[in-house]
């Protein structure tokens, strides 16, 4: 396994850290917390129970010590039941003598090395004889056994002469401890952090135009001033918007009243030579006053609803051929996308009859995403738009140079008024060259689509219309 250079570290662990304010604060708790727990538990083992074990250890070496010692200098059954005896009362040590016998072949150790290990040295350290012992036998108690010449002096000793059996406790309390601690700050994190994404859903839900009731603010004091201010703000732009519309249904009313009596007085006026450019004059002037507002107003104010794309799509097809293209339909059956009717429809339409008028041949293509969003294609096969010009040609009452002048025919809102519905449903557009030759224009909406359950005969999943 090859390792990373010592620049790269910071990269590596930046992208498997948690992205999510969630998983970031969880992160900063639960951190820190097992690096305590591990600080302290290794701090226990090498500082108290590895120190407590050895002392333990090296003062029951030393009562083995003096048990062989004493039967060495007089190996006789009267002296052994004196030592026995007093052993037993002062030390809690079981002593017998296993006449003739030799020290086992086999060796048993624990899991835990230290016991043993501390054990052995204590015992190699006071005794001259050769020794044998076992701690994992018996869960209580300890086997040692030490040679002599008659046989071998057994001495069995409660466990906790030789090793702190409470440690465990200490660790438990410990794992206790830090999983309360844990779970009290997960708790408080999640009411923390679910305050911050109630806060985006609201601000997300405002920015695709939806209207929602006031939240009540709440989590810590910092949260709920954001909120607040979000609250005042978004009170404030709805203002705005409503201000603005109602000035430019206003003023389109006002422009409205005279264009009717010259389109009137038009009428009825005898023919004369400029009477028709005159006449194309007004239904300019009429088609302009049409699409400021539009743009002016926007769709925020209808609702969503779920669509048939088929269908939608071939109502926006019938509206480009009568600008003369042959339009193509691309769709699988029944998908259907929560949209605001309205609003999606006049986006396509603007996309559609702006391919239709720079191309012959049209093309509307729907599909899910794998995400749960629908993606909307507007093929042509017309001169197209540079690479360089096509963020500027989303720009209101942006002029492109004459090659592809969408502008010919309005006003220069119609891809400013498209992307202003995509990005209201939560999506956007963007714009690349077709394999038709022309302009692509791709509108995505997220998490907004599904696939109808079959009510009769399924049609082909690419269904085409000219």
């Amino acid at each position: 396994m090859r390792l990373l250079p010592p620049s790269l570290w910071p990269r590596f662990l930046k992208r498997r850290l948690p992205t999510s304010l969630w998983g970031r604060s969880l992160l900063i708790i639960v951190l820190p917390v097992l690096v305590m727990q591990v600080a302290v538990t290794w701090a226990f083992f090498d500082m108290h129970w590895q120190t407590v074990t050895a002392r333990l250890s090296d003062g029951l070496a030393g009562d083995v010590s003096w048990v062989a010692t004493a039967y060495a200098d007089e190996p006789t059954p009267e002296n052994l039941a004196v030592i026995s005896d007093r052993a037993q009362r002062a030390m809690s040590l079981s002593v017998a003598l296993q006449d003739g016998a030799t020290l086992p072949q086999e060796t048993r150790r624990g899991t835990i090395g230290v016991v043993d290990r501390a054990l052995g040295d204590a015992l190699a350290a006071r005794i001259d004889q050769p020794f044998w012992y076992d701690t994992t036998r018996y869960p209580a108690y300890v086997d040692i056994r030490v040679q002599q010449p008659q046989g071998v002096l057994r001495i069995i000793a409660p466990r906790e002469r030789a090793v702190a059996t409470q440690a465990h406790i200490f660790v438990l309390w410990l794992l206790i401890a830090t999983v309360l601690l844990m779970g009290v700050a997960i708790l408080f994190i999640r009411n923390q952090v679910r305050a911050i994404e109630r806060l985006a859903e609201a601000a997300e839900a405002f920015g695709r135009g939806e209207t929602q009731e006031r939240f009540k603010p709440s989590g810590a004091k910092e949260v709920r001033a954001a909120a607040n201010a979000f609250m005042d703000m978004r009170a404030r732009i709805q203002r705005h918007i409503e201000q603005r519309t109602a000035l430019l249904a206003s003023v389109s009313h006002d422009l409205r009243t005279p264009l009717t009596r010259l389109r009137l007085e038009l009428a009825l006026a005898p023919a004369f030579k400029r009477q028709a450019a005159m006449r194309g004059d007004l239904d300019e002037m009429e088609h302009m006053i049409d699409e400021y507002l539009a743009f002016a107003r926007g769709e925020a104010g209808e609702a969503a609803q779920e669509v048939a794309i088929g269908q939608l799509l071939a109502d926006v097809a019938a509206d480009a051929r009568r600008a003369g293209a042959e339009v193509q339909i691309v769709s699988p059956e029944g998908l259907i996308a929560a949209v605001r009717p309205m609003g999606f429809k006049r986006a396509l339409v603007n996309l559609a009859g702006n391919a239709a008028a720079h191309g012959d041949h049209v093309r509307l293509s729907a599909r899910p995403l794998p995400s749960g969003g629908l993606e909307v294609a507007i093929d042509d096969d017309g001169p197209g738009i540079p690479e360089d010009m096509r963020e500027e040609a989303f720009r209101p009452f942006s002029r492109l140079d004459a090659s592809r002048n969408q502008n010919r025919k309005g006003v220069g809102l119609g891809l400013a008024i498209a992307r202003d519905v995509a990005r209201g449903h939560g999506g956007d557009i963007t714009l690349d060259r077709s394999d038709l030759g022309g302009l692509r224009a791709i509108i995505r909406i997220p998490g907004r689509s599904q696939m109808a359950a079959p009510t009769g005969e399924a049609e082909p999943q690419g269904a085409s219309s000219s």
